[in-house]
């Protein structure tokens, strides 16, 4: 199967099924001397993980990570860092009833015509539940762009038709995590919490959209055409379960803006480099960084698993039947899907940084040939004689 495979030189390669043994991501490409552990990792899953709220899956998953290679003392060696993923609360036979009759709008039957078989239980390789080791590779890229001054936020901006107004980066920074939604305007996070609620005791799901931006990204990242910021950006975006549309600066608006208006001049900046005014290219231009916020939006359509009653065909049987999807699934997706946006939003970033030579592939303290580091393992033959780690 290919596909899961994202990113060129800062590459993520995933594994496993929604009610398999385990979910697991093999991140290639982690320069040396960056300081990390589980924590790191843990904090960001936990955003994404079921669970949380009334207005999340049931399912009790504690998505707790190991990292299995890829570390000495508490700093990456350069080498590939493997992390698991263990499913605990899985229940396979609430999905029986769709082995052969797919359910309305998933992959079940397109991965069977595909492959000739699948693993149906949770939707398998389909579901969303893959999206925890894309949080999990993201959570490493953060740590990396973080020093180098590169940051990433995102919020849920609509939900069914209720917008939140604009808001700035402190807010998202400051409100995003206050509530079940993850919108960082208060009041239509209350808004949009009712409306879910009433889809909910329907027995129905909403879809909606999240907005992100990323801050500190250099100028001059990208490639014309293919390697286009947005188009890779975008391939990562889409890949988000349910996404149906990507947008960046004024996205579809800028249909109904003439050229004299989307038009930026030129100025200069505090430092003399010219700059241009206003941003309604979303930081990016001819495919290429400006240096200014990278922003868009990512549209998530409604959960398919609804439990109303729906109609579908069993091709064993060649009947045609009801199904009712019984189980335990989100009624909107945005809320936890933001990390997963940031996520990827991180990787996408960082890949191009190492490929334009913003960071040093090898090792973040950028000093080739220097072997006698703060980081390197040190012996305990050289310790103290009353060390408890001494050598005899």
């Amino acid at each position: 199967m290919n596909g899961n495979r994202f990113g060129r030189l800062f590459q993520v390669t995933t594994y496993g099924e929604s009610h398999g043994k385990g979910m697991g991501v093999t991140v290639s490409g982690v320069p040396a001397g960056l300081e990390l552990d589980e924590d790191d990792i843990q904090y960001e899953l936990d955003r994404r993980k079921p669970g949380q709220s009334m207005i999340t899956t049931s399912r009790g998953e504690p998505d707790e990570v190991t990292i299995q290679s890829g570390i000495q003392d508490g700093y990456t060696t350069g080498t590939p860092i493997g992390m698991t993923i263990q499913n605990k609360d899985a229940r396979s036979g609430k999905y029986e009833p769709f082995i052969t009759a797919p359910r309305p709008s998933h992959g079940d039957f397109t991965y069977s015509a595909k492959f000739g078989t699948r693993n149906w239980g949770g939707g398998g390789r389909s579901s969303a539940r893959e999206t925890v080791n894309w949080v999990a590779a993201g959570a490493i890229a953060k740590k990396i762009l973080r020093e180098h001054g590169v940051r990433v936020k995102a919020h849920v901006n609509q939900i069914d038709d209720i917008e939140a107004d604009d808001v700035s980066w402190e807010e998202m920074l400051e409100n995003t995590e206050e509530n079940d939604v993850r919108c960082a305007d208060p009041d239509a996070a209350e808004a949009m919490q009712e409306r879910i609620a009433e889809y909910q005791e329907e027995g129905d799901s909403i879809g909606g959209s999240i907005y992100f931006e990323i801050r500190g990204a250099p100028r001059g990242l990208g490639a014309p055409r293919f390697d286009s910021v947005p188009a890779r950006l975008g391939q990562a975006l889409m890949a988000v379960p349910a996404a149906t549309a990507f947008e960046f600066g004024l996205g579809r608006e800028a249909r109904e803006y003439a050229g004299s208006e989307r038009n930026e001049d030129w100025t200069f900046d505090e430092n003399g480099d010219p700059i241009p005014v206003g941003n309604d290219h979303g930081g990016i231009q001819g495919g290429i960084t400006t240096g200014q916020p990278i922003y868009g939006e990512l549209t998530l359509h409604a959960p398919t698993s609804i439990p109303q009653e729906q109609t579908t065909v069993d091709w064993e049987t060649g009947e045609e039947k009801s199904a009712q999807v019984i189980g335990r699934h989100d009624p909107v997706l945005p809320p936890r899907g933001v990390p997963v946006v940031e996520a990827m939003c991180r990787l996408t970033i960082l890949d191009f940084m190492l490929l334009g030579g913003r960071i040093n592939p090898d090792r973040l303290d950028d000093q080739p040939g220097e072997y006698d580091t703060d980081y390197h393992p040190s012996s305990p033959e050289n310790d103290p004689e009353d060390a408890e780690t001494k050598v005899e």
